[in-house]
């Protein structure tokens, strides 16, 4: 059962990937993203990586997804002002053809591996409670310094904002008078 939904997921996320690459419309390859990046937190499920998997969805699929999303919609992109890919297809068909070595590669050097026992390892593997304690215990100061340095950042930001926003009203006032 949980080989189905492996195969389910991958298949959805190889081809959330090759949406994202096919369409020539941002918001149809945005969501092709979406899709895929939604498929690997699945995938972080079925691995009992409990973290991995809210980090995936919470801050990629969630706020990345969000982010990239609206700035799409901010900037109203029509399909005339869309560059023309008129070898669009032929340069995705000959990467691909480029990747065939480097897949088989892959392939030989997983298929020699010593098989190994795959099943679900029980315990505090993929909990959020031991990757928190290590964080907030041996951490705290890198916690600590990351969280100013992002505060920095984005007061950094509004301010630069303020200063252009207040810089375009004062030239749009010169021009109307």
């Amino acid at each position: 059962m949980i080989d189905l939904v492996f195969i389910a997921l991958a298949f959805l996320a190889i081809s959330g990937a090759i949406a994202m690459i096919v369409y020539s419309n941002p918001m149809y390859s945005a969501l092709g993203v979406l899709i895929s990046m939604l498929a690997v937190a699945g995938m972080f499920a079925l691995l009992n990586a409990v973290f991995l998997f809210l980090v995936q969805l919470i801050v990629y699929a969630g706020a990345i997804m969000t982010l990239i999303l609206f700035i799409l919609m901010f900037l109203n992109i029509k399909e005339e002002d869309l560059p023309k890919e008129p070898k669009k297809f032929k340069l995705i068909a000959l990467g691909a053809v480029i990747m065939i070595p480097l897949n088989v590669l892959v392939l030989s050097a997983v298929s020699k591996l010593p098989s190994k026992d795959m099943n679900i390892i029980e315990g505090t593997f993929g909990d959020i409670k031991p990757i928190g304690s290590q964080l907030y215990n041996e951490w705290i100061i890198a916690f600590e310094l990351i969280s100013i340095l992002l505060l920095v950042a984005l007061i950094g930001s509004v301010v630069l904002a303020k200063k252009r926003a207040s810089k375009v009203k004062s030239q749009n006032a010169g021009e109307q008078s």
